[in-house]
């Protein structure tokens, strides 16, 4: 879709779109290892924190690279189906483990670099994962976890060749082939487990949400009618790796476009060096949460070379108007909003060569069926809050999960009357464009962060001083919202900044760290219905005006 048209037609791109999955497809095989062999070419620019270039990588580098991790894999006795825990940074072995775990069926379960060993405790034993591949900075997370992990057999570090218990990547890597023989693997289906992220909810812990082999094809639909790549694109994507953001921005959309991926190593967000590395690698393609549009409208960028860029893109929150205004003053792009989650591949999205409406997500994308409907399944009149919902039918919706992992009741609230649920909610304008109004599963988006209420909560009751906590989000100029959590003490502790403060450190010590509260309320009593249970939405409104 490089070549935009003044005459535009929606309808008729959405009448033309096709997409055939073979039933055997791995995109490992199919994808990274095909174009190896007939247009090779720079795949990733690996940048180290300092903002230094420390290697290119061509689609051959990582189809040999992850061949030797399938064939260490093998070795070490694992197999299709089995479970692996991985979390690694923006490094090019994340790429070498995940297509090596593709090529043999291996399962690979991402996660986030902010995880504590709580966390991936929960995760390795709500799987089952046999194994746990992690960079050295994580290693002692896992040792920490591992007896309580009766499932964990193999435990393998990136960087770490003399510690102890673990196998080293590097080692077991450079001793295996980097060739092997797909034929003599057993065929992976289309249909077949090839991801499992975890994502939260508001009334339980972490849900895993299965993703097969033919999600990876079906992010098509990303790269084509959202993020516009191509093979002479140079792309970077503000991502962790462990969310699924990462499969939408690092990994297929990319690849399959034929595109450079640029890697960036960095932790935070530090302007000055994003807006250099756009510059110096004359990046085209840029992919970015709200939070970080808005922090750029901020910063003088006058004195950097952004004229290579061409197609950027935003999602995860609402993009306010100025935010684009800014950014399309300053690098002549408009900020094409997008709209998806874990559960699906980009549904709904501002298509290059449609009218851009400032505030809207835009319209549903080629291949999906996606509207606004009631708790019965019936579709919403113009700018009615509904449900945003995608129609299941057939063929299947590409890239529409097919339910929750292990977990029927949850699968059954979002699957019904022939529609997915996606738990948040919009309206439709008269010409088609939806516009996002909230979530309606009550999770809390801070900096692209997507944060369950009660997972914070079942922090802080742990907390000695802690009786009881409601949390809510609260509006933020500049993360969109943060967590706010109304507090009763127990007896004998006092209100101050100091148990304040306490209580911050205390959730970000037992979780990942972006999910404590940047703000406490204290209070004797929290506000609750005649059954008990509390009243959040009183709290939510009450965190709306403060």
């Amino acid at each position: 879709m490089s070549d935009k048209s003044a005459a535009f037609d929606y309808d008729t791109v959405r009448a033309q779109f096709s997409l055939n999955t073979p039933n055997d497809f791995n995109f490992a095989f199919d994808v990274v290892a095909k174009r190896a062999q007939n247009c090779d070419k720079t795949a990733l620019i690996a940048i180290n924190r300092n903002g230094d270039t420390v290697s290119h990588h061509k689609y051959s580098d990582l189809d040999r690279a992850s061949n030797r991790f399938a064939n260490a894999l093998l070795k070490l006795g694992a197999s299709r189906s089995d479970f692996a825990f991985v979390m690694i940074p923006r490094l090019v072995e994340w790429y070498h483990v995940l297509f090596g775990c593709e090529k043999i069926g291996v399962v690979a379960m991402p996660g986030t670099n902010l995880l504590t060993a709580k966390d991936i405790k929960y995760r390795i034993n709500k799987a089952g994962a046999k194994l746990a591949i992690v960079t050295r900075e994580h290693a002692d997370k896992v040792d920490a976890i591992k007896t309580d992990c009766p499932t964990l057999e193999q435990l393998i570090v990136i960087g770490g060749d003399s510690l102890e218990g673990w196998s080293s990547f590097e080692t077991l890597c450079a001793e295996a082939d980097a060739s092997i023989d797909r034929a003599s693997l057993p065929a992976t289906r289309a249909d077949e487990l090839m991801l499992i992220y975890f994502t939260s909810g508001t009334t339980a812990m972490p849900k895993m949400v299965g993703r097969n082999h033919a999600y990876a094809l079906a992010h098509s639909i990303t790269g084509n009618y959202w993020k516009d790549l191509g093979e002479d694109d140079v792309d970077l994507t503000l991502t962790d790796t462990g969310w699924a953001k990462a499969a939408w921005g690092l990994l297929y959309p990319p690849l399959l476009a034929g595109a450079t991926v640029v890697l960036y190593d960095g932790e935070g967000f530090d302007a000055d060096m994003h807006l250099r590395i756009m510059q110096e690698h004359k990046v085209t393609t840029f992919c970015a949460p709200p939070t970080i549009y808005r922090l750029l409208t901020q910063v003088d960028k006058s004195g950097y070379d952004l004229s290579s860029l061409r197609q950027c893109v935003g999602a995860g929150e609402p993009l306010n108007p100025e935010a684009m205004r800014s950014w399309k003053n300053a690098t002549g792009c408009d900020i094409h909003d997008g709209y998806g989650q874990t559960e699906t591949v980009n549904i709904v999205a501002n298509i290059p060569g449609m009218e851009i409406r400032p505030g809207s997500m835009g319209k549903p994308v080629p291949g999906i069926d996606v509207n606004i409907i009631d708790d019965d399944g019936n579709i919403l009149g113009d700018n009615e809050i509904g449900h945003i919902a995608v129609k299941v039918t057939d063929p299947y919706p590409p890239g529409l999960f097919d339910g929750y992992f292990r977990d029927e009741e949850a699968t059954a609230r979002s699957f019904r009357n022939g529609w997915y649920y996606t738990g948040d909610t919009a309206t439709r304008d008269e010409d088609g464009y939806i516009w996002f109004v909230g979530r309606s599963d009550d999770i809390i988006t801070s900096s692209g962060y997507r944060i369950s209420p009660f997972e914070v909560e079942s922090t802080l009751i742990e907390h000695e001083a802690i009786i009881e906590s409601a949390v809510v989000a609260k509006p933020d100029e500049t993360r969109g919202e943060i967590v706010m959590a109304y507090v009763v003490l127990a007896p004998g502790f006092e209100v101050s900044d100091e148990i304040a403060k306490n209580i911050q450190e205390f959730v970000k010590a037992q979780t990942a760290p972006y999910k404590y509260p940047r703000k406490i309320v204290f209070r004797e009593t929290l506000p609750k219905t005649i059954s008990g249970k509390i009243r959040r939405v009183e709290l939510r409104e009450e965190a709306q005006r403060s």
